[in-house]
């Protein structure tokens, strides 16, 4: 068996990933996304695959985009299980946590606390921004996110507060819109309070298919709120990481400030419960080894809630330019399933 790393050439994820195996005496192959299915060894594997590198900052690709990637992987499924392949993560777990409505619902039936989502009455869909804020007043949720199902890095998010009682809106969003009409992920966070642009940009992002979740205070830190991304392998939390915020989206690549958590000094039951909650939120995906999880903490009370999840959210800058533990973690693993192989022992 034969480790091997599926993603795209000289990424941050490649190169860590690498280092941590060399520290590990692990012998990794590399397989690049463009031409993996020539380039693969024939025997059996153990595979880690990372996402390919998207360049298009247009929003109306990413379904697209997404759903072609989930093509590739199940087809990858397929190839790689025909000749004995072993997983980090599988490619259908992946997959499952691609589809964000899809996963909050999972999560929703196992009884997990998520970020609720924000429904009218069944048969009646939120289409446009009419019908969002007309959908936020029937259920007195008055602040809001808008997400497209498909994406990750806030790109196509929105933050959406609506007075009670009036017309008045703010709408938070990396989201630009051009004269075309088009939307395209700015990577920069800007406020926009004129009611006309608010409902075009509502308009265009609610016609890519969005999930509405009603938006939550957060606790606070230094005059900053905050929600925290952890990374679970294996069962143990490897890194938990507070990202700070003075607006609603909390991105660290949006100039938001990253937190060692000991800074917050939480009580160890708080920590405990985000833990048991990370966990639990694991065990509903099979074939899911390690994932990133985005968790808020209620402000006031500190219940965790699960924001989200992401199958191949685990390249945190503040470990990689560190100890590098999570990748080291995923050496160790892949090393320990090759010895077992060779060796018939745990």
């Amino acid at each position: 068996m034969q480790a091997v790393l599926l993603g795209s050439p000289e990424t941050k994820r490649t190169i860590y990933l690498k280092k941590a195996a060399e520290q590990a005496d692990l012998p990794l192959l590399f397989l690049d996304w463009e031409n993996w299915r020539e380039n693969r060894p024939k025997g059996p594997v153990y595979l880690k695959i990372d996402p390919p590198k998207w360049e298009s900052s247009f929003l109306g690709e990413l379904r697209n985009l997404t759903e072609a990637y989930k093509q590739e992987l199940l087809e990858a499924e397929g190839i790689w299980k025909s000749q004995g392949a072993k997983f980090l993560n599988t490619p259908g777990a992946i997959c499952r946590l691609l589809d964000k409505r899809a996963c909050k619902e999972t999560l929703v039936k196992a009884g997990i606390p998520v970020t609720q989502m924000v429904n009218r009455p069944e048969g009646i869909s939120i289409a446009c921004g009419k019908d969002l804020m007309e959908a936020m007043r029937e259920t007195k949720v008055f602040q809001v996110f808008v997400k497209p199902v498909s994406g990750s890095g806030a790109a196509g998010i929105g933050a959406l507060r609506l007075r009670p009682g009036g017309n008045e809106a703010a709408l938070y969003t990396c989201a630009y819109l051009n004269r075309e009409g088009k939307l395209y992920n700015t990577k920069r966070l800007r406020c926009s309070r004129d009611p006309e642009e608010i409902l075009k940009i509502l308009d265009a992002l609610l016609s890519m298919d969005c999930v509405v979740e009603r938006w939550y205070a957060k606790e606070e830190y230094q005059g900053c709120s905050y929600d925290l991304r952890a990374v679970i392998q294996e069962g143990r939390m490897d890194f938990l990481l507070a990202r700070l915020s003075r607006g609603p989206i909390t991105n660290l690549h949006l100039n938001n400030r990253p937190l060692k958590i000991e800074e917050l000094r939480l009580p160890d039951y708080v920590l405990d419960d985000i833990f048991q909650c990370c966990k639990q939120a694991m065990g509903c995906f099979p074939g899911l080894s390690t994932a990133g999880i985005d968790i808020l903490l209620e402000k006031g009370k500190r219940n965790p809630r699960i924001i989200e999840m992401n199958g191949q959210g685990d390249l945190i800058y503040q470990d990689i330019y560190n100890d590098n533990r999570i990748y080291r973690h995923q050496a160790e693993i892949m090393k320990r399933e090759l010895y077992k192989e060779a060796t018939g022992y745990e």
